[in-house]
């Protein structure tokens, strides 16, 4: 029978090897666990603002090559002069139209504009809504009651571009990207650490993304002007 050779002598206070490892491959177990987690909420949450934000990064890249007919439409009508005696005196700079005044021009013009300010002039009162993919305006003598309006429409390619610029599109949108940046953010940086963690295993990493940083900047530093 061969000799059972005796266990390893161990100073005092010295761990065993493997216990040694156990805590920092813990907690390497825990912190890769997190920023996966993070990482595919994060690009759960992105994803579809992403493909937005790309997809629009070239139409405007290529808006000079894309044919984009705007539609004018040109409305007009009357205002009763009941309700016209209500823009005689109006509360105050910038007030917005009274409801029932409101009310009337979308039912005869198709046109809302509850909430928005008002340009009052002695001759006019004038609201002008632009928003995302066109413009349109109203616009009301306060002598007889006529009413003028425009909707201009410039499709569904402008549409998403203003989108992507924020343009004219409110608070929810605004708030909207706000949360989307956010997310974007926790994405990359999480992707970074990730990358950190497995680059050992893979050359090709740092490589990668030292050329995502050199070529914007060479390009901004010798080919714009």
């Amino acid at each position: 029978m061969s000799a059972v050779p005796p266990p390893q002598a161990f100073q005092p206070g010295q761990r065993p090897a493997a216990a040694q490892r156990k805590p920092k491959s813990k907690w390497r177990i825990w912190w890769l666990k997190q920023l996966h987690t993070w990482h595919w909420m994060s690009a759960a949450i992105s994803l579809i603002g992403m493909m937005l934000f790309a997809v629009t990064g070239l139409t405007l890249n290529h808006a000079a090559s894309i044919n984009a007919k705007p539609m004018v439409t040109h409305k007009t009508a009357t205002l009763e002069q009941q309700l016209l005696a209500t823009l005689a005196k109006p509360a105050a700079d910038k007030a917005p139209l009274p409801l029932p005044v409101v009310a009337r021009l979308k039912a005869l013009v198709g046109v809302d504009t509850a909430g928005r300010s008002v340009e009052w002039s002695d001759e006019e009162a004038y609201v002008a809504l632009p928003r995302p993919g066109g413009d349109a305006w109203v616009s009301i003598s306060r002598a007889d009651g006529k009413i003028e309006s425009e909707v201009t429409n410039r499709g569904w390619i402008s549409y998403l571009n203003d989108l992507h610029k924020g343009r004219n599109s409110g608070t929810s949108w605004f708030w909207f990207i706000d949360v989307f940046a956010v997310a974007c953010i926790v994405f990359t940086l999480t992707g970074l650490l990730l990358l950190q963690l497995h680059a050992r295993h893979r050359p090709s990493t740092w490589p990668l993304v030292g050329l995502g940083l050199i070529i914007p900047v060479v390009i901004a530093i010798l080919l714009i002007h």
